[in-house]
């Protein structure tokens, strides 16, 4: 499946809360799957990593869970030491 990554801007400090049940419930209706994020220092701004369908998926699980997506790039497998194969 396709992975993107989202960039997320807030105007407030956020804390992640990787069981909020709304956000699980609203990708699974969507066909995304949340699999890791990114916080920056400042707690403002997240970078996620999703697997969906496409682009316009990642939007509407966003929109419908009232989160920014100020940012979707699609992006091709990991690349550094922790991937490679012996």
């Amino acid at each position: 499946m396709p992975m993107f990554i989202i960039e997320r801007n807030f105007a407030e400090e956020i804390e992640l809360d990787p069981n909020n049940e709304v956000i699980l419930k609203i990708n699974e209706d969507v066909g995304v799957k949340w699999l890791y994020s990114f916080l920056s220092l400042d707690k403002k701004k997240t970078y996620c990593l999703y697997e969906a369908p496409n682009a316009d998926a990642v939007y509407e699980a966003a929109r419908r869970a009232q989160v920014p997506a100020d940012t979707v790039i699609q992006v091709d497998a990991p690349v550094g030491p922790a991937f490679a194969t012996a």
